[in-house]
């Protein structure tokens, strides 16, 4: 066959595309049941690390959030050739004008919340307190094992291989690359934040225009199942989880289907980062089988892989990226938003319109309920705690499902968005976010009306 003449790999590059790839899906996509819950390895090992780290972890986030601004302000000031010249340093630490007092806030934040300094405002536990003692400690764990392990799932031929298979459904479903059903996929079983930073480095890679990326980001970012877990167990629904799951994985394939189609996500372009498109390796040419062209983009993408030492060092690089270039704005975000939220009536006046149209849906106690739908663009988690304080049932099911559905939250996935190299904006996201609002909340007061 002519296939025989084409694919002619060695044993040791096989073995070099299978091994690294089924530890990547054993560790970002296999749902395992631990502690009586459900998750993914990765999760376990960070959270094994935010636990042996939890007593000096503020301090850790503290120190990386200062330094990030203090080596960016160097570079600025005084231009070091060392940074400059280094193409992954100077990506981190030469940053434009925005960033960099995004990065200055997020320091003043983390040191007033550190030490309690300044207007308890801004340090109290609602607030910057919030961040850096209850979310940073598990992103700050979770990067590490995110980005180590990372280049199991992008460097071996894993994406080239799934890619060629979903690209038939990815397509016309989505607008996506078979590729990106990894990054849906790992985003959905596993963790939000995970699904954010591979989109964002295949971003950078090439392999996804800014269309593909902002579309990933802001569609698939779900929070994982174990803090679906608390989110219905917040409202005191625990023993609806398995028709809340179902209700939120069937609204949130809706919502992925229609937003990528209306603005903004359709106007986006399909232009790739610095010009850096990557061969398109789904198309399969004429005499190759579906499997066989799959195997051959796997194997060639494994073979390029020209060391162990060079792998590790590709993971270390997306550690410090997380925690220098990603932490920073996550802190300095989130708290603007949570200080809006917590202080300001900002979010239930926002909240008014939500009233006739829940009045119309039939919800009850639409008046109380109205705040929680705007409320979580600032933290997923609020709406769950306003809503718990509501006596029907049927609304506090709808705030829960809803809150997961909306999936875009400034104090961690929003947060990671804008720090990324995808082209979404604070105003985008926040359109996103009330498109999503607006068709979950039908969908998902249907079925609540069903089962309630």
């Amino acid at each position: 066959m002519l296939y025989e003449n084409k694919l002619k790999h060695s044993i040791k590059n096989i073995f070099l595309f299978i091994v690294p790839s089924l530890m990547g899906i054993l560790l970002f996509m296999t749902p395992i049941i631990y502690k009586n819950e459900m998750t993914i390895p990765v999760a376990i090992l960070s959270r094994a690390v935010s636990s042996a780290v939890s007593n000096i972890a503020p301090y850790i986030i503290c120190s990386l959030i200062s330094i990030s601004f203090i080596i960016a302000a160097i570079t600025k000031l005084f231009k070091p050739k060392f940074v400059l010249n280094n193409k992954f340093l100077n990506s981190l630490f030469n940053i434009s004008p925005v960033w960099f007092f995004c990065r200055f806030l997020g320091m003043i934040f983390v040191l007033s919340a550190t030490f309690k300094i300044g207007p308890e405002f801004i340090w109290s536990s609602d607030t910057a307190g919030l961040l850096l003692n209850d979310l940073l400690p598990i992103l700050f764990s979770v990067f590490i094992f995110a980005g180590l392990f990372l280049p199991l799932l992008l460097n071996f031929g894993l994406l080239e291989f799934v890619g060629t298979f979903c690209s038939k459904i990815m397509r016309p479903i989505f607008k996506l690359p078979g590729r990106s059903s990894i990054d849906c996929i790992t985003s959905w079983l596993g963790d939000g934040t995970i699904g954010v930073l591979l989109t964002s480095k295949q971003y950078e890679d090439g392999f996804y225009t800014a269309k593909e990326a902002s579309i990933i980001s802001t569609s698939f970012s779900a929070v994982s199942i174990t803090f679906s877990l608390v989110v219905i167990a917040q409202v005191g629904l625990s023993n609806m989880f398995l028709p809340f799951y179902l209700t939120v994985t069937l609204c949130g394939i809706l919502v992925a289907i229609i937003v990528p189609r209306i603005p903004p996500l359709s106007r986006k372009p399909n232009t790739y980062f610095n010009d850096a498109k990557q061969e398109d390796s789904e198309i399969i040419p004429e005499n190759y089988t579906c499997f066989s062209w799959a195997l051959e983009q796997a194997v060639k993408k494994a073979s390029t892989n020209s060391s162990f030492s060079a792998v590790v060092l590709d993971g270390v690089k997306n550690v410090l990226d997380m925690w220098l270039g990603v932490i920073p704005i996550v802190m300095a975000i989130g708290t603007i938003a949570l200080i809006i939220a917590t202080y300001t009536k900002f979010f239930q006046i926002l909240g008014i319109p939500f009233i006739p149209i829940l009045n119309l849906l039939g919800v009850p106690e639409a008046a109380a309920a109205s705040q929680t739908f705007i409320v979580g663009f600032a933290d997923m988690f609020l709406p769950t705690v306003i809503g718990s304080t509501i006596a029907s049932p049927l609304t506090r099911f709808v705030i829960a499902c809803t809150s997961v559905t909306q999936l875009i939250y400034m104090s961690e996935i929003g947060g990671l968005i804008l720090g990324s190299k995808i082209p979404v904006s604070l105003k985008d996201l926040f359109i996103i976010f009330i498109e999503r609002t607006l068709i979950s909340l039908p969908i998902i007061t249907i079925i609540a009306h069903i089962l309630f």
